[in-house]
């Protein structure tokens, strides 16, 4: 049992490290048994197909950002200013440190939420923080507001480690790589102070 375990586990890092490498479009089970050292056929044995290997990373993908947004709100202690600014540090840095599950997790051809429902309750669990803790802020509000002002926060962490991952932010604004980090942090803090000055 362990040894299908392992075998499993080590075509899903060999996938992981083909899409750090080449992106999506360097995924095939072809390339997978390659990577893995294993037959053509184990990686169909495990995934059944590219899909299933793609979901499964996503899955994992979305229970790790999870654990990471937990991480943060429990540093920020009672403080929600701290706790969604917590948040958003920690989508980007997971987006910087994992970019292939980010990939796996976000590309909307990626993997059909309709066909893995694992992925997508996963998915709705790791937003569904980040609307619970916007809603203590707007508590006095409508359910709506702090719907929208997740999706506001969201494309916000979203865009900043999209730009940092595809190269964007150093050459369009030529800030250099080893402060990009630093820089993204600056714009969450004050993005989040923009949204809940008056609600503290």
């Amino acid at each position: 049992m362990r040894n299908t375990t392992d075998l499993r586990q080590k075509v899903l890092q060999a996938s992981l490290t083909l899409i750090e490498e080449g992106g999506l479009d360097r995924l095939s089970m072809r390339e997978v048994a390659r990577e893995s050292g294993v037959s053509h056929q184990a990686p169909y044995y495990y995934f059944g197909d590219r899909e299933a290997i793609l979901a499964a990373i996503a899955g994992e993908g979305f229970s790790k950002l999870g654990q990471s947004f937990l991480s943060a709100i429990a540093r920020a202690g009672s403080d929600p200013a701290k706790a969604l600014e917590g948040i958003g540090r920690a989508y980007v840095g997971f987006a910087l440190r994992h970019p292939a599950y980010f990939q796996a997790m976000f590309r909307a051809d990626a993997v059909p939420l309709d066909r893995y429902p694992d992925v997508r309750k996963r998915e709705d669990a790791t937003f569904g923080q980040l609307v619970e803790e916007i809603g203590k802020v707007f508590a006095d509000q409508p359910s709506a507001v702090s719907l929208t002002i997740s999706i506001a926060c969201w494309a916000m962490v979203h865009g900043l480690a999209t730009l940092i991952l595809e190269g964007t932010l150093a050459r369009t604004v030529r800030i250099p790589r080893a402060r990009q980090r630093q820089i993204a942090n600056e714009v969450i803090g004050r993005f989040t102070s923009l949204f809940i000055k008056d609600r503290m």
